[in-house]
Formats: structure tokens, sequence, C-alpha cells
């Protein structure tokens, strides 16, 4: 009696082999950002890292300090950076596209609205209510942008981080002369962590 061992399962495909075309970077960048109330960077996270997998935690927090310190908002940063990773500037513009072609088109139309119905108190309430709800969604993506460095124990990075934030928060320091010492100090710690691992 032969005993015949069972086919193997086959492997799972290796997502960044599998390059989004551009059709779909300019459809998932607009569903990122048309269910971005309160800011898409929650819901870029969760897309890119959680969903598609397309990057590790890590690499999505090493690519968004990236475009925090490029000139302009950084979620558009983000989404020139991660659609030309994988379609070069096609991706980046097919992704860009994605991410303010939909909602400008949305804005526009609320604008109009609010142009005439922007007085009414209960509308204001409305606001008020969702502003509170983009507070708590921020905070979250913070946290769990976080993580990495909690999981990894990095005491030094997460002194940095808190450092910064007592003084662009708490002190009310200007932000560019907080970055003139914060991105030297960053680069040291992290050079000093590699030396040390060797």
């Amino acid at each position: 009696m032969s005993s015949q061992a069972a086919p193997a399962a086959p492997a799972a495909p290796d997502i960044h082999n599998s390059p989004p075309s551009l059709a779909v970077l300019f459809i998932a960048f607009a569903k990122m950002s048309l269910s971005g109330f309160g800011g898409v960077l929650v819901f870029a996270r969760r897309a890119i890292v959680e969903e598609h997998r397309r990057m590790t935690a890590e690499e999505f927090n090493e690519t968004f300090a990236l475009c925090h310190f490029l000139p302009g908002p950084n979620i558009v940063n983000l989404s020139l950076v991660f659609g030309s990773r994988f379609r070069g500037i096609a991706g980046g513009v097919a992704a860009f596209a994605g991410l303010v072609g939909p909602p400008m088109l949305l804005v526009t139309a609320l604008a109009a609205i609010y142009s005439h119905f922007g007085q009414v108190d209960g509308l204001r309430r409305v606001l008020g209510g969702v502003s509170c709800a983009a507070v708590g969604l921020l905070v979250s993506a913070v946290f769990r942008m976080m993580l990495p460095l909690l999981k990894k124990r990095d005491v030094l990075g997460l002194l940095v981080m808190g450092a910064v934030f007592a003084a662009i928060g708490l002190s009310r320091l200007p932000l560019p002369a907080v970055l003139l010492v914060a991105i030297p100090v960053s680069l040291a710690v992290t050079y000093a962590k590699i030396r040390w691992a060797r």
C-alpha cells in the first residue's frame, strides 16, 4: 500500500511582487478619500497596512515620516510616494488623482449647500459632533503608528517622539525650529542604534 503525500497548499502570493494597476491605485485612493471623514490617514493606513498589506507597519511609518518633512499636505505626499513606488510617475499621478479628484467634486457641491444653510444652528451642532469623532480617529491612528516602537521597545525613539510632542503640542514652540533640532537628533539616535547592533 503506497502512501501519497497530500499536495502542498499553494503559497500565498507575494503582494510586493504584484504591483497594483493604475486603475486599482486610483480606485483605492478614491475610496480612502471618500471614507476619510476627519482625515484620510486613518483609512489610508488601514487599507495599505492591514487590508491589502502593501506595506508593513514600519514601512508605512517610515514613508509617512518622509512625507511629513516634505512640503505640502502629508497624505497627498503619501499618495504620490506610494503610487510612484509601484507604478512610477504614472502610479503617483493615479493615486494623487484618486485622492484629490472625487473629494474635490464632493466638497465643491457641499460648499455651495453650506453657503445657503451654514447659519442653521442644528447644522453647527452636527459639525461640532463630527469634529469630536475626527479627533478620535486621529488619536487611534497615532496609537497604531506607535505600536511598532512599542513592540520593539524602542525607548530612545519613544523619548524623541515624546519630546517633539511636548515641544510642539504643549510648549507651542514653532514647528520649523523643533524640526531643525529633532531631525538631526533622530538621525543620530538611529545611527547610534545601528552601530550598537553591530
